[in-house]
């Protein structure tokens, strides 16, 4: 098998670490190419995967192709190989708001194509990657959701709903972030250090997600069990919603959905 990989930025590189670290793939099987040279010699000597010089050498008799490059560049890359990429190699994208259709008329050669929205967790291996096919034998899918699984939690689905969760997920890390940032600052302000400020905070948010997923508890129920009558927590829940963090929230998912329908629009 040969699976190529354009483009070796954070995310690419997280996917393949991935690939190579649960075993689905071996180094000599992953062709690599990237425009910074040095970034990828030093990510191909860091694996074991094979370098090329050109994105036609590294798509040459390519089972796969993972397309890892952002959506403004997603065009003139495909242009710059689709003339030589084998009419049965499966395509996969995981540049955010370009469509399938989109990808079938740069490709123009009736590949199977994989659409992926994985997100920045992935590069620890908690990522959520939703995934949708066009004209990919179930074999073939079976092997994409199996490579995606190394990097976390995989969500078949249509394009449609791959969109909405990717304003979710996708985004989501962002925001998170902003409230581990909050959550530390505050800390900072009743007296503990920087460094364990934001180490507290993260692990909070990590024990509290692991905790709703593995107990499959309600997250309302979960917070009233740490919200004792007349506490310390229930005041703070009261001054989040009174402060709009729920709003605040769900505003960002919406804003990120209207951009991404902005963009899928001008790359339909």
């Amino acid at each position: 098998m040969v699976f190529s990989v354009i483009g070796i930025g954070n995310m690419g590189q997280a996917l393949v670490g991935g690939f190579l670290r649960k075993g689905l793939l071996k180094p000599d099987q992953i062709r690599i190419y990237d425009l910074d040279s040095e970034k990828m010699k030093s990510f191909a000597q860091k694996t074991g995967c094979i370098a090329c010089s050109s994105a036609v050498e590294a798509i040459d008799r390519a089972d796969y192709v993972l397309i890892a490059v952002k959506p403004q560049v997603f065009d003139r890359t495909v242009d710059s190989f689709s003339h030589k990429l084998p009419g049965d190699t499966v395509v996969i994208s995981i540049a955010a708001s370009v469509s399938v259709s989109r990808i079938i008329h740069l490709v123009h050669k009736g590949n199977p194509i994989v659409r992926v929205m994985p997100n920045t967790p992935a590069i620890v291996g908690a990522g959520v990657s939703a995934i949708c096919f066009d004209g990919v034998a179930p074999e073939q899918e079976q092997f994409v959701l199996s490579l995606f699984k190394t990097c976390g939690l995989v969500v078949p689905c249509d394009e449609k709903t791959l969109d909405a969760i990717g304003c979710v997920s996708a985004t989501g890390p962002a925001y998170v972030m902003v409230f581990i940032e909050a959550m530390a600052d505050a800390a900072v302000r009743l007296g503990i250090s920087r460094k364990a400020a934001y180490e507290i905070a993260a692990m909070t948010v990590m024990g509290s997600g692991r905790m709703m997923l593995e107990t499959g508890m309600h997250p309302a129920v979960l917070k009233d069990q740490v919200c004792s009558p007349g506490g310390t927590t229930i005041e703070g829940v009261v001054a989040l919603e009174k402060f709009g963090l729920r709003t605040a929230v769900e505003e960002a998912i919406f804003a990120s959905d209207a951009k991404t329908k902005q963009m899928s629009g001008e790359n339909s």
